[in-house]
């Protein structure tokens, strides 16, 4: 096939980067740029490494929802959204987020714009419409238009939009809104253009799972099928099992360089479905743990580090309540760090080898190591409510191990017994 030759190569520091998402909005009383400035040491004290910042152009007012308008109604793709700042602001964040160690990615909305976009004016050939002759979505969404990828004018005047991101604020790449919507050939050619301005990272919003192909163009795609498996498991009380048979199945799909994006919450799931803690409860933490340590990349919300436990208002202003130390900082440097370092948890063929450890609580322990060459990762999470003695009937020699976070190890050698709490878990890295 002509898919099976379009492969791209992906970025050295994409295998060992996370994601953190940045809803600017409310991530301050100000939402702007300037204020979220000021975390920019603290997320790069935690072990972030590339920030994606949700949609930072301008949002229509026809049939805007609520008073703000959603990001993902965009009314000119080459402009600042006056809420956030200047263009000459957002340079300096960039710049402040490079000269930390950081890399910064932006959403890019292709499938639709908002319905007074500057192009229903300039262009409205860009636009599909519908048997009255009127712009419409083909999905239902009543607030933005869909463009017509049919029109080889508007895909070059949008391949020529993203350019100008890359050019004049020197991002480091796109999250690209449900990136399945938009006709893959698309991709190939913007990728492909912008290789020629600068290597970026390009992770889409789709799951490998129903949309294999576009991971031949795009170097990380999401997991819905895994968290909602991992959801039902929490919700029915369904068998461990479940959560491996969907994890043998990613494993198994073309192409086989893929990388998955795992996480817990994203901002839709925030708003509409709720927060992490509302979908897994105390399982949240664990969960946490396996996105950052599975062969991936973990990908971090707003707030998760505090932990935010509130649905964010997506149309209105409804700001984190950043009023305390966030609970939670320690935790995700350990394991942002620990997966940033170790060679072992590189994402994708380049990472370790991963398999599954037998334990004698197989129905409720998730226990799997990730070994690349001598280095070695080996993780316990217990899925379950009930505190644990745990036997691990592996030959596996822990005492050359660091314990990443404080365990109490009831038993060293064959099998190594070790106390897990209810909804706990352990990691050792040598």
């Amino acid at each position: 096939m002509y898919f099976a030759l379009m492969l791209f190569e992906k970025l050295p520091w994409v295998l060992h980067t996370n994601v953190y998402e940045v809803n600017l909005r409310q991530y301050t009383e100000a939402g702007n740029f300037a204020a979220f400035r000021t975390h920019l040491p603290r997320l790069r004290d935690m072990g972030v490494h590339t920030l994606w910042l949700m949609p930072v152009t301008p949002i229509s007012l026809l049939k805007r929802k609520g008073t703000m308008g959603s990001y993902y109604a965009c009314a000119d793709y080459l402009s600042i959204n006056p809420e956030f700042g200047t263009l000459a602001e957002f340079r300096e964040l960039v710049a402040d987020a490079h000269a930390l160690g950081m890399k910064l990615i932006i959403d890019w909305v292709a499938n639709h714009t908002g319905a007074d976009h500057s192009w229903t004016r300039s262009n409205p050939d860009f636009f599909i419409r519908n048997a009255e002759g009127q712009f419409y979505d083909k999905h239902g969404w009543d607030d933005v238009i869909d463009l017509d990828y049919g029109n080889a004018e508007m895909r070059a005047e949008m391949i020529r939009c993203m350019e100008f991101w890359v050019r004049e604020c020197d991002i480091d790449g796109f999250r690209c809104d449900m990136a399945m919507l938009v006709p893959l050939d698309f991709w190939m050619e913007a990728r492909t253009r912008l290789d020629q301005v600068k290597k970026l990272f390009w992770l889409a919003e789709c799951d490998q799972w129903n949309d294999p192909d576009y991971l031949r163009v795009f170097d990380a795609a999401y997991t819905w099928k895994w968290m909602h498996t991992s959801h039902e498991y929490v919700l029915y009380h369904k068998p461990i099992e479940t959560l491996k048979e969907v994890l043998y199945g990613y494993s198994a799909l073309e192409p086989v360089d893929s990388v998955n994006a795992w996480f817990t919450s994203n901002h839709d799931e925030n708003s509409w479905n709720g927060t992490e803690y509302e979908k897994y409860g105390n399982m949240a933490l664990p969960m946490a743990v396996f996105s950052c340590l599975w062969n991936g990349i973990p990908l971090l919300y707003s707030g998760q580090e505090l932990p935010n436990q509130k649905r964010l208002a997506f149309f209105e202003k409804d700001p984190i309540a950043w009023s305390h130390e966030p609970q939670l900082h320690g935790l995700y440097k350990t394991l942002l760090n620990l997966k940033y370092e170790h060679p072992a948890l590189a994402a994708g063929l380049e990472g370790g080898v991963t398999r599954y450890l037998n334990t004698d609580h197989a129905d409720k322990v998730f226990a799997f190591t990730r070994g690349f060459d001598s280095a070695e990762v080996v993780v316990m999470l217990n899925f379950s409510e009930w505190p644990l003695d745990v036997k691990l009937y592996e030959n596996l020699d822990l005492s050359g191990y660091r314990a990443i976070f404080n365990v109490e190890t009831l038993s060293s050698g064959y099998p190594y017994t070790v106390l897990l709490p209810g909804w706990g878990f352990a990691v050792w890295a040598k």
